[in-house]
């Protein structure tokens, strides 16, 4: 299809499950190309098949530089446009304290989390600011981060977890604040508990969910949080929505 039949393009990392998975039908379902990744290739290909031309899935690591790459040729190979949206959603759970949690799965999280997110917004954020050079206020350029509560108020259950997302909280801040000037939208969404497999990925018990939905539910499922992204972008090219919160109604903390 031509680049002039969607409305916009976006790149969505970590979109075979939850929140972006969600994000992606979203998109696609309101007029958006779509680049998916994930490391899910029967999905992406389920994907692809469900949702016809308007998303194309590129499988692999979104922490390895060469698969980044990938998802930006594939914006303009199958759609024949550059990504002016970029939703930085890929990463990985880990339960536990700073006594519990397992220093070698830290590690891994650190990749997934902050290293893959630092570099998928680097090679946005420089591929952007040449767009946006002519293209601001005509157009809009959105880099979406998905963050955490518990990277704004640090659980002791969640603290190697938490210290990721806090992290990536003070990357995308310092990004608004290095390309807001250049025509970029920056946007930090912060979820609260969110129904979906992350909870498994994180080795969180049986016990621990069910007490969550005991005492937050209903809770969120991606869908939620997907139209809060949907909100960000949809903006006019000078209207910003720099950070916002999603919680279960009945979640006080974190």
């Amino acid at each position: 299809m031509k680049s002039d039949s969607y409305a916009r393009i976006a790149i969505v990392t970590g979109a075979t499950s939850g929140i972006g998975e969600a994000t992606a039908r979203k998109f696609v379902a309101s007029g958006f190309g779509v680049v998916g990744g994930g490391r899910n290739v029967a999905k992406l290909s389920a994907l692809e098949q469900e949702l016809g031309s308007g998303f194309r899935g590129v499988a692999g690591d979104a922490a390895d530089n060469d698969v980044l790459e990938s998802f930006f040729a594939a914006a303009n190979e199958h759609f024949g446009k550059v990504a002016d949206i970029v939703v930085v959603n890929a990463g990985r759970g880990l339960g536990g304290s700073v006594r519990d949690a397992e220093l070698a799965q830290f590690n891994e999280i650190l990749r997934i989390n902050v290293s893959g997110a630092f570099a998928l917004m680097q090679q946005a954020a420089r591929k952007m600011v040449e767009s946006q050079r002519s293209a601001f206020p005509k157009s809009a350029a959105d880099i979406v981060i998905v963050g955490s509560v518990v990277g704004r108020h640090i659980s002791p259950f969640s603290a190697a977890y938490g210290a990721t997302k806090h992290a990536v909280h003070a990357l995308a801040e310092g990004l608004r604040r290095d390309v807001g000037p250049k025509g970029i939208r920056v946007s930090l969404v912060e979820p609260g508990i969110v129904l979906s497999g992350f909870q498994a990925a994180a080795d969180y018990s049986d016990e621990m969910v069910n007490t969550f939905k005991d005492k937050f539910g209903p809770l969120l499922e991606g869908c939620d949080v997907a139209d809060a992204i949907y909100f960000i972008v949809t903006q006019p090219p000078h209207v910003h929505i720099s950070d916002i919160v999603v919680r279960p109604t009945r979640q006080d903390y974190p």
